[in-house]
Parts: C-alpha cells; sequence; structure tokens
C-alpha cells in the first residue's frame, strides 16, 4: 500500500497500476492500494514504513498518533539524524502516550532516483547499511523482521550511532554552499558528485567529518571516518578508499557518476541535511562538551544564504526529546525508551 499527501502525486501511478521500476530492477511494479488517507494506508499492516524527508516526520507523528496501537512496528527509512528521536518527541507532542516500536536505517535502502512522475531507476542497494530501534532493546525483534526485506542492513549499537553515521549531512551541505553561485547560474546543470567535489571541498568535508567523529568520540558511541563508511556503502572505489581523498571518493563513485545537482538551493540537500543533519550533529556536540566551529560555520552560512535560521529552526535537542539530558541519561534513554 502506499500513502501520499495529494491525489496528484498518485494520479500518474494509478494510471500505470504502480511504479515503473528501472537499473537493478526491471519492469512495473504493482501497488494494491494508493491513498491519501493515512488510516486506510496503516489499517492492519504488518508494518508501517515512512519513505519520506526529514522534514515530515512531523506531520507523519502528527497523522498516525491517533492511529496506532503499540504493536505496528514503525520503519522510518531513512531516520538520517535522529529521525526516530525526533518521530517520537512528536508523536508525545501529538497526545500519543503508548508504547512506540520504531527502528531506521542511517540513509535510504538504495540509491535510486525519481526520473519521471511514476518512474525510478534504482542504481543499487546500499551496502553495509548500519540499523538501530529505539528504544535499543527493541533492535533484535526488529532487525529479524526487517533481515529479509532489506539483506545489506547490519545491526548498530543504537540510533545515536545511526545518528551520526548520516553521510548525507556530512557532504552534501559543503557541495551545496560552496557551489552555490554554480547551482544559481546553471540551475544545477552539472554533475554533483562528479564535478562539484573539487579538493577544497573535499578539505572542508573532512573537517565536518573530523568534528562529527569527535562528538561520537564524547560520548562513547561507535562511529568510523566518511570515507570508510562511503566505501562500505558501495559508493566508491577501493583505490579512492585507500587513498584517503573525499573529493576522488565523489570522483569515483560509481553509483552517483549521473547524479546532477540540485536546480536551487530550495532543496533537502539544504532544508534537511543542514536543518536536520548539521543542526543535531552540533546540538549533540553541545551535550556531550565538544566543538563544532565548522559544523557551526556551515549552519550560519546556509541560513544566511536561504534566508533560514537553520539553527533555531532545525533538529535542536528540545526537538529531539533530549533537552537538559546528561550524556549518561541519553544513553539511557535511547536505550530503554523510558
Amino acid at each position: 500500500r502506499l500513502h501520499a499527501r495529494k491525489a496528484e502525486r498518485l494520479a500518474p501511478l494509478r494510471a500505470r497500476g504502480g511504479i515503473e521500476a528501472r537499473g537493478i530492477h526491471q519492469g512495473l511494479v504493482p501497488i494494491e492500494l494508493m491513498t491519501t488517507e493515512v488510516a486506510e494506508a496503516v489499517n492492519g499492516a504488518d508494518l508501517i514504513m515512512l519513505v519520506v524527508p526529514s522534514v515530515a516526520h512531523a506531520h507523519y507523528a502528527r497523522a498516525l498518533a491517533p492511529l496506532l496501537d503499540g504493536h505496528q512496528p514503525i520503519f522510518i527509512n531513512p531516520g538520517h539524524t535522529g529521525g526516530g528521536l525526533h518521530f517520537l518527541q512528536e508523536l508525545r507532542h501529538a497526545g500519543y502516550r503508548g508504547r512506540v516500536r520504531s527502528c531506521e536505517t542511517v540513509t535510504l535502502t538504495y540509491i535510486t532516483r525519481m526520473e519521471a512522475p511514476a518512474v525510478v531507476n534504482i542504481y543499487s542497494y546500499t551496502k553495509r547499511l548500519r540499523f538501530a530501534a529505539l528504544p535499543g532493546k527493541e533492535t533484535a525483534a526488529l532487525y529479524a523482521l526487517l533481515k529479509p526485506l532489506y539483506p545489506e542492513i547490519l545491526q548498530a549499537s543504537s540510533v545515536l550511532e545511526t545518528a551520526l553515521s548520516n553521510l548525507n549531512a556530512i557532504f552534501h551541505p559543503e557541495g551545496m554552499i560552496m557551489n552555490a553561485g554554480w547551482i544559481q547560474h546553471t540551475g544545477g546543470n552539472f554533475l554533483f558528485y562528479r564535478e562539484g567535489f573539487t579538493d577544497a571541498v573535499g578539505r572542508v568535508t573532512a573537517a565536518v567529518d573530523t568534528e562529527r567523529l569527535a562528538v561520537a568520540k564524547a560520548l562513547d558511541i561507535p562511529a568510523s571516518p566518511f570515507i570508510d563508511v562511503f566505501f562500505e556503502a558501495g559508493l566508491t572505489s577501493k583505490a579512492a578508499h585507500e587513498s584517503g581523498d573525499i573529493s576522488r571518493a565523489c570522483l569515483e563513485s560509481e553509483p552517483n557518476k549521473t547524479i546532477k545537482s540540485p536546480p536551487s538551493l530550495d532543496h533537502r540537500y539544504m532544508h534537511e541535511d543542514v536543518g536536520y543533519g548539521l543542526v543535531p550533529i552540533a546540538a549533540l556536540g553541545r551535550l556531550a562538551g565538544v566543538a563544532t566551529p565548522t559544523i557551526d560555520a556551515l549552519v550560519h552560512i546556509a541560513g544566511l544564504a536561504i534566508g533560514i535560521d537553520y539553527a533555531r529552526d532545525g533538529l535542536t535537542l528540545e526537538r529531539l526529546g533530549l533537552s537538559g539530558k546528561s550524556p549518561a541519561e541519553l544513553k539511557r534513554f535511547v536505550e530503554t525508551g523510558e
């Protein structure tokens, strides 16, 4: 079953009878039910899966709050940086007080782009994809449920590990901000990864990654360097990985080689990856007592460029439900949910 907020988004899929897949999957994928009613989509479902940008998590929390019974698992695909924590906090704000069984991946389970209103090109599965549940005590059960559907998932220690492994937040903002003139002048008519990630962009990305790793270390959360995760996900060559050069890793990213830049700065690479990616990493840094000057600068410059106060309106500690918590309280909360 498939839910969309607008009937016009479903109209071309209804006309085809489903979604046309290209790439590693070929042919028409039929859909039993397409609806704009959330209740109709989730009634009696074995699994509720949110495949939406982070900015939509609050909307779906409000829509699902009166419909949940505490038994249906919710798979946030992807969770990005703190998606499960944010979704839980929004459920509570919407008045839901029952049990929540959520799980999440770091990034989307497929590397894919929509080529037409009812056509997707699936370039590959995301390899060695970190997966965790909230509360953490549910991870083993939900991993067993999802593993047959997505064989590439790997159990992470907690949703804090998945949150601090969000590749998109680590390199998309630099690609957007440092190529802002090119994006606006050409309408995004260049290859974002192959042409946009010069050595200068790569060096700033490396600085962001260093700060992220420092936050993870202070919170005693497992974390791997960006280039290791990028390689493990199947996104670059072995030679680029061994070089340690982030710019080269992007240049030699086979799954991303044909992907063009966003056509404008008004895009999820800014709204999601800055406001819901970099902002919560910096927030976790403050909780842990770790400075994040490069991340803070990017958040500030992105806000100036697009006219949005991301530091205020993004995914803050308060919106994650973590305001006032110590590192020990944070880790206990993500494990027990209490």
